[in-house]
């Protein structure tokens, strides 16, 4: 063979090679894999208004509802600020709402960031509880565009369900046990336990006539409003859970809230002297302004500590996180911006080993406790979950309220949050007829014997 043939023989043998391992003819694209490529088809917004409600079993609740141009499609979001209601309706209606419209709802992360930038000075109670609807909102409607449930949309679930405390309280120690106990009965595994002191205004001892979750008579001292002193709170507490712990034995957990109302050396010495009771633990010992503090106490005892129901900012609570300062991160999720910053809080926390207790006190709506639930199922770092239940009065307005079984919060399994509010009947539980004033009051009228207001 010449040069050549043998040329002629070589190419044509690459020629077939070639064609041995050319990409194959195939179909054109199935719809479904077409509109993959795509994403969901666009969609705007075209309407965003607060919803203020207030049905018996619930206070000041507002809630936020986004519109779309896609026909049945729109969410709810819980922005609930009890004490400062109408505040965020002004900030949803007049401030949000025209910055929203027009906007695509899908882009859920983008529209957060631009949302915390846009009145310049972020970081303030009013405008992320309103940013909080709007989240909220904005990821019931990717769950429903989805047809899946949020926390489906979270990564999915690495639990069945939440486990859930309850609040136990009474005005005796008897009476306290008897709370707990009825709890217990219905499977709940973790009690939080508050107890009055007659004449003091202890927070969460919630006894007949005491309202707004105090008990305690004016002092007779310098001023008529509720009293309130901390030491013969302090000196309480470790009684309380000696006797909780001799009728309950070890295997309930039990928990407590100080409400940040004593000063730094009781706190330190409050812990340490609960540490042989060994409680689930032991909430907002300090107060936001004083959570240096938390190095004093890790240093000293090993009682675990729950923080941040008052958190605004990350500068708040990533220090506590990263120096492993507390053992449970407590943020009220709406007091924060809602699902999407949320939902990076519990990923920080999980490599810190931190657990997540979202806050969910009466005043959270149950579309904000299902938000919370999503994130429960769905995290790692979950811890527990403060519970509710509710009469039926809000049963009848907000349709959906998330389960509670056993012990157990349960997510919705329906897309989105799986949750709709009848808006007729939330009209009729309008604010104004249910409170003579447009805002609550209560926090600032508790004050020490000599007449200084007590934090919070």
């Amino acid at each position: 063979m010449n040069r050549r043939d043998a040329f002629l023989s070589m190419t044509a043998g690459a020629a077939g090679l070639g064609a041995l391992f050319a990409p194959q003819l195939r179909a054109a694209p199935t719809p479904q894999e077409t509109q993959a490529r795509r994403g969901m088809p666009a969609i705007r917004i075209t309407n965003v208004k607060a919803v203020l409600t207030a049905p018996p079993g619930l206070p000041r609740t507002v809630i936020v509802k986004i519109e779309t141009n896609e026909a049945g499609v729109y969410g709810w979001g819980c922005a609930t600020f009890t004490q400062r209601a109408k505040a965020v309706v002004t900030a949803v209606d007049e401030f949000l709402a025209p910055f929203l419209i027009g906007k695509d709802p899908d882009q859920i992360e983008d529209i957060w960031q631009t949302m915390y930038v846009s009145s310049y000075w972020r970081n303030g109670p009013v405008l992320y509880n309103a940013m909080s609807g709007v989240d909220q909102a904005l990821w019931d409607i990717k769950g429903k565009r989805a047809n899946m449930p949020v926390y489906a949309l979270l990564g999915g679930k690495v639990r069945q369900a939440a486990d859930v405390y309850r609040h136990a309280s009474g005005d005796s120690l008897e009476s306290l046990l008897e709370s707990a106990q009825g709890y217990i009965e219905q499977g709940v595994r973790h009690v939080r336990i508050q107890m009055a002191i007659a004449g003091n205004a202890n927070y969460g001892a919630r006894t007949e006539g005491s309202g707004n979750g105090f008990l305690g008579a004016p002092s007779g001292g310098p001023h008529n409003e509720r009293m309130y002193e901390p030491t013969p709170y302090v000196l309480s507490v470790p009684k309380m859970f000696e006797y909780m712990r001799k009728n309950l034995g070890d295997e309930i957990e039990l928990l407590h809230d100080t409400h940040e109302r004593i000063s730094n050396d009781q706190a330190m010495w409050l812990c340490k002297r609960l540490e042989e009771y060994r409680p689930f633990f032991l909430e907002d010992p300090v107060s936001p302004e004083q959570i240096g503090y938390f190095r004093h106490i890790r240093s000293q005892c090993t009682t675990s500590i729950a923080m941040g129901e008052l958190f605004n900012s990350p500068h708040e609570f990533v220090g506590l996180i990263s120096e492993r300062l507390i053992d449970f991160i407590r943020v009220h999720i709406s007091q924060i911006g809602g699902v999407t910053p949320a939902r990076k809080l519990a990923a920080l926390s999980e490599f810190f080993g931190v657990r997540t207790a979202w806050h969910g006190p009466g005043d959270t709506s149950p579309v904000g406790h299902l938000a919370n639930i999503a994130l429960d199922v769905s995290s790692y770092a979950f811890g527990i979950q403060e519970a509710q239940q509710w009469p039926e009065t809000v049963h009848e307005v907000f349709k959906g309220c998330p389960r509670l079984e056993n012990g157990f919060f349960y997510p919705n399994e329906a897309p989105g949050w799986g949750i709709e509010i009848d808006e007729t009947l939330a009209a009729k539980y309008d604010v104004d007829s249910r409170y003579d004033t447009p805002f609550d009051y209560s926090w600032g009228t508790t004050r020490r014997r000599d007449g200084s207001i007590i934090r919070p």
